[in-house]
């Protein structure tokens, strides 16, 4: 993993995470700030591009792929009280998206944005 945001670093959120963070109550700023934290090794690895960060004073929990450490995308949102964990067959999903998010390219990302299936975040 990068130590630290590098340039190229680009951090994106879903078209489905945006309203599930509006209803945690979870700003774009704190999930800026916890992107750096992944970035320097604060969050579990669960491998394959795959991590779990915690959000929102500690209720929430999201998924963020990064496979290749140039795009971080959050990708899922769920409450710590509505669930321990995902499981492993949702893991196995994960890794395999990280891994087709790795081979994007920027028109491909560009494109993502226009479609409003990415938002990016910006600090």
């Amino acid at each position: 993993m990068a130590n630290g945001a590098s340039d190229r670093d680009r951090v994106f959120k879903t078209k489905w995470f945006p309203r599930e963070a509006r209803k945690a109550l979870i700003p774009d700023q704190e999930l800026s700030l916890a992107i750096r934290q992944v970035m320097l090794g604060h969050a579990i690895d669960l491998g394959g591009g795959v991590y779990k960060k915690r959000l929102g004073k500690n209720r929430f929990r999201s998924i963020i792929l990064a496979k290749g450490g140039r795009n971080w995308v959050y990708e899922y949102l769920f409450a710590k009280k509505d669930l321990d964990n995902i499981s492993q067959s949702d893991l196995a999903k994960f890794r395999k998206l990280a891994r087709s998010y790795e081979g994007l390219t920027d028109r491909e990302i560009v494109e993502l944005i226009a479609n409003q299936d990415w938002v990016e975040i910006f600090e």
